[in-house]
């Protein structure tokens, strides 16, 4: 590998850096790609730029109560850097951001992180055969709110309250590792009445661990993930809020966390201790777990055999809530669509603490803002054929915190990336229907520019950890064709591109995400999925294990060229050989059952060396 970090036109106005690889974003799958970087490829002359003030992405950002992984941590873990020490089944954030920090130890990949940048523009040059990227220096703690509050900063007081400074570097190839999860979703623009609201009023992603909830009235708009997790801590220790009303627009289906082998607190106490000490143990059952997940994919498909799995999965759920929540809430809990349509939640708590009287969950519609309060009502917005008179109601409200989850259908935000001819990957996308990228890593005219968690990635059933792993091994194979110096430039054919996202569409259309009857994140609202593949993620494994060579434009150097000839030279020169060495041998009248016969004589042999030299081991030992 000859390629290096270095100066360019050191001495003169137009100086800049070098960097033979870019990454941007330090969460799982920017982590993943640096560790496999010099794992598989032995390099290490890369950076990874990331806009907040930490490494770990999401779970860094992610600070609420109760914040856990909802899928076992043993599955949510990399293949390479297992990890027989997590202190529960669904740990806490802060013990995955550790954990990725570890795995940065001990790849002595740490130092390769520049954090506090903002990856503002990267932009093809035809000429130089690489990509010119804007970097923007971060003042502290800006790259931790959102693009939309970084912007009302910038009105307030100006560029230079948010940025310090700007740099313009270079780079060979682009790796873009933003996740899905990114921009946290803003106020609703049709609520009226925040600006009056003198509490304070936050989302979920951006929690403020200044506010005091003590004897507060708390209000928490949505019931996701985030908010199944924080609900239930609010009103007591250490928070102990007065009232949490939860605001809720339609159920979501909620399904009990994967139990720990022998119970939480046996696993707890027992569960580290086996996983360091049982060989293979650790291994075996996160296999178990990866084939648990995989038939949990059967709920999604549309054919009949699907529905009647699916609808006694329902019947299940439904009976389970039955049992914990009261009865007052049983009918606004029962989803009128099908489970998986959106995604699940993965309950411990949640549903238990409905029965706390300091938690009131309501699906009146949020109408207004006081000053101290939000008027909700008149009606209801679930169920649709509600009966019953709904009459406008005041809650008292000390804080208002919102759980309305992300914009999931803007890829890569705010990052801008122009490539062949100046054209803007968004736009184009946008143009052939909506956020799409084949394979989700990569799209034709934006060459030696790959996506890791890109458009249609995502699973309902399994550990994105693993998806990410896929994409990082699928993009290495040709990024390894770069570095060798055995090509100049991939990227994708725009035929193949096409086809693939309307495979993914097409396939999409049967699937319980977009006939299953809800509206979800998943979609947006001309009914375009960025977000969800529609197989299992075995199938995605193939694809990115076995790539499809001719669907990519590869500049091919001499190099390259002379090691793609002699393969396939030396490929047809051993089967020209053996063909004749099988005429040669059917000449001299050596037919199948000869060959039978060589081949039995010849495991016999194997087979009686084996026996000797373990019975001489054997008599050695006694």
């Amino acid at each position: 590998m000859v390629e290096t970090i270095r100066r360019i036109n050191g001495y003169d106005d137009n100086a800049y850096t070098y960097y033979p690889i870019v990454i941007v974003g330090a969460g799982a799958s920017g982590i993943a790609m640096a560790c496999q970087l010099k794992e598989q490829l032995g390099f290490d002359q890369f950076r990874i730029f990331e806009r907040q003030s930490g490494i770990g992405g999401t779970w860094w950002i992610n600070r609420y109560p109760g914040v856990a992984c909802d899928v076992p941590a043993i599955f949510y873990s990399f293949s390479f850097a297992q990890n027989p020490n997590w202190t529960s089944f669904h740990p806490p954030g802060r013990e995955i951001v550790q954990y990725y920090h570890k795995v940065c130890q001990q790849y002595k990949i740490t130092d390769k992180f520049e954090l506090n940048t903002d990856v503002e523009q990267c932009r093809w040059l035809e000429d130089e055969q690489m990509w010119e990227i804007t970097l923007r220096r971060l003042v502290s703690g800006m790259g931790d709110i959102s693009s939309k509050g970084r912007s009302k900063v910038m009105e307030e007081k100006g560029a230079s309250a948010v940025y310090s400074e700007t740099e313009i570097i270079r780079s060979r190839i682009v790796i873009s590792a933003v996740g899905g999860l990114v921009e946290p979703k803003g106020w609703p623009d049709e609520i009226p009445g925040i600006e009056s609201f003198k509490g304070p009023v936050f989302h979920s992603a951006r929690w403020d661990n200044s506010v005091d909830f003590t004897d507060k009235n708390v209000v928490v708009v949505g019931t996701g993930c985030s908010s199944a997790q924080l609900v239930p801590r609010l009103p007591n220790a250490p928070y102990n809020a007065k009232s949490v009303t939860q605001l809720m627009r339609s159920p979501p289906w909620v399904a009990p966390s994967a139990a720990a082998p022998g119970g939480d607190e046996w696993w707890e106490k027992n569960g580290p201790k086996l996983m360091r000490n049982v060989p293979g143990l650790l291994q075996g059952l996160r296999f178990l777990l990866f084939l648990g997940m995989e038939w949990g994919f059967r709920y999604f498909g549309g054919t009949d055999w699907s529905a009647k799995h699916r609808k006694r999965y329902e019947d299940e759920l439904l009976k389970r809530m039955k049992k914990i929540v009261p009865e007052k809430y049983h009918e606004i809990m029962t989803p009128n669509y099908g489970v998986g349509c959106k995604r699940r939640i993965f309950d411990k708590r949640w549903l238990k603490s409905l029965n706390d009287p300091k938690i009131e969950l309501t699906t009146q519609p949020l109408t207004r803002v006081n000053e101290d309060s939000v008027v909700i009502g008149p009606g209801v917005m679930y169920p649709p054929d509600a009966k019953g008179d709904f009459p406008e109601r005041e809650v008292p409200a000390d804080v208002i915190v919102l759980a309305n989850g992300f914009d999931t259908t803007r890829w890569l935000h705010p990052l801008k990336v122009a490539g062949e001819g100046g054209k803007d990957l968004v736009e184009t996308m946008e143009e052939r229907g909506g956020a799409q990228a084949y394979q989700g890593t990569a799209m034709d005219g934006f060459p030696n520019f790959f996506i890791i968690f890109g458009p249609n990635t995502a699973t309902g059933h399994s550990s994105v950890v693993m998806a990410s792993e896929n994409m990082v091994n699928y993009s290495l194979k040709f990024i390894k064709l770069l570095l060798n110096g055995e090509a100049t430039t991939v990227d994708v054919k725009h035929e193949a591109e096409v086809a693939f996202t309307s495979e993914i569409q097409n396939s999409l259309k049967n699937t319980v995400w977009m006939s299953g009857g809800c509206q979800s994140w998943y979609f947006t609202k001309d009914g375009w999925n960025s977000t969800v593949y529609p197989y299992s993620q075995i199938d995605f494994y193939r694809r990115c294990r076995f790539p499809k060579w001719s669907d990519w434009n590869i500049t091919y150097t001499k190099k390259g060229a002379t090691k793609i000839w002699t393969t396939r030279a030396t490929r047809f020169l051993g089967a020209a050989l053996l063909i004749i060495a099988s005429y040669r041998l059917r000449q001299r009248g050596f037919g199948v059952q000869d060959m039978k016969e060589l081949l039995r004589q010849s495991l016999h042999g194997v087979l009686s060396t084996a026996a000797n030299v373990l019975t001489s081991a054997t008599n050695r030992v006694s």
